[in-house]
Formats: C-alpha cells, structure tokens, sequence
C-alpha cells in the first residue's frame, strides 16, 4: 500500500473542509493551490478562504468600474452599475477587514474578534447579493446583466464558502479549548 505524502493528506483535509460549504466544487477549486500554506490548519484554510473571497471582490470590483466608465447604457443600467460598483467596493472594504482580522486572532479575545469577522464577511455577502438583486428584473436583459450576475456569483459563491469555513474553524477552536480547559481541571 503506497504512503500518503503531506501534501495528499492536505489535499483531503481541503476536501472533507469544503464538503460542509454550499459550494464544495469551487471551494476545493479555489483553495487546492494553498495546501501547503494551509496544510492541516483550520486557521490557515478559513484565511487562505477569506483571502480568495477578497481577491474575486476585488476583481469584481475591478469590471463592474470599467463597465460603469463604458458608455451607452440605459439610464437603468447604468444606475445599476453604479450601484452595483458601491456595493462592490463595500464587499471589499469588509473582506479586508475580515482577512486583517482574522490574521491577528489569538485565544484571548477570541470571541469578540471572531463575531467581527462573522459580521463583517455576513456584510460581504450582503453587499455581494444586493449587487446581484440589481440586475434580476426582466428590464436588465442583456449582456450587462449577464456579466455582471456571472461575475457577483461566482464572487458571492466564494464568500459564502468563506463565512462557512470560518465558522467551521471558529466551532473547532471552541471544541479544542472545551477540551484544553477540561484536561486542566483532571486530578
């Protein structure tokens, strides 16, 4: 029977992580290529996480102000661009937030930092689906409207797998200190 390498073994701890996500395909996807920052470290992967998340908003953010300085849209679209471009930009204003945060946790403080990052990466996905909500009605048929929704899913599609994989890593750290304050208190 072959030996399973460092690496295989991260692999599958990415893989059984991003199977409690909704998206689990792109999770796996989107954080394969940091296993060996990650390597078994539920801290590490909800960061490497947060990191994507923060990425796609940006570059998000990026087309939605580049469709925003085209001209020739409908007064509609263009007001939904706009629109669309602030709550992209509060998407990334929130996952910087969220990754700066999340970096300088330790036990102390642990939950208070936590509930920062829970909200500010809940906020995120806020600003992330109220973009999308702009382009759903049938007046906002067209190119536009097919670009920016495929672009604000698939960003809004990583920052939900982000927010699950914190809170897995916020619900392990709970366990291990239960269990790090119980061994304490043994005869």
């Amino acid at each position: 029977m072959a030996k399973s390498s460092p690496n295989d073994v991260t692999t599958d701890f990415i893989k059984a992580e991003c199977e409690a996500t909704l998206y689990p395909a792109l999770c796996i996807q989107c954080l394969s290529s940091y296993s060996t920052t990650i390597q078994n470290s539920h801290k590490q992967l909800a960061q490497a996480a947060l990191s994507v998340s923060l990425s796609r908003a940006q570059s998000t953010a990026s087309f939605i102000a580049k469709l925003a300085r085209i001209r020739g849209f409908k007064p509609i679209q263009h007001r939904a661009v706009r629109d669309c471009l602030a709550n992209m930009a509060n998407s990334v204003d929130q996952l910087s937030r969220s990754v700066k945060e999340l970096a300088g946790m330790r036990d102390d403080d642990f939950d208070w930092h936590e509930n920062n990052v829970d909200s500010w990466v809940g906020a995120a996905l806020t600003f992330e689906n109220t973009c999308l909500d702009l382009f759903a009605g049938p007046t906002m048929d067209g190119n536009v409207k097919v670009a920016v929704r495929r672009m604000v899913m698939d960003c809004a599609q990583v920052t939900s797998n982000a927010l699950a994989l914190v809170h897995r890593y916020a619900a392990r750290h709970s366990t291990d200190v239960a269990s790090s304050e119980s061994n304490h208190n043994l005869p």
